[in-house]
């Protein structure tokens, strides 16, 4: 299975529901809430998000090389391999 990271806010519902629909099928991913990290963290991590895509929106998933902006519950579970529902 290709590997997961997701780029998160602590606040967002979004964002909350694609970690609760990642764990609900048992994928196993890394996530980091940008919000709380750091200052200069948190500025190093929005522009890594920029890089990978044109906008700096929440959630963005990472699956192998194919990137996801927002929950897109279809895209998710294509990019990963999964039936869709």
């Amino acid at each position: 299975m290709e590997s997961c990271k997701l780029y998160s806010l602590s606040t967002c519902s979004h964002c909350k529901a694609c970690k609760r629909f990642l764990g609900d099928c048992g994928i196993e991913y890394e996530f980091t809430d940008v919000d709380l990290l750091p200052d200069e963290m948190r500025q190093e991590t929005i522009e890594e998000i920029r890089r990978l895509t044109t906008r700096c929106a929440f959630p963005t998933i990472i699956i192998g090389e194919k990137v996801i902006v927002g929950f897109r519950e279809a895209e998710i579970r294509k990019a990963l391999g999964m039936p869709e529902t």
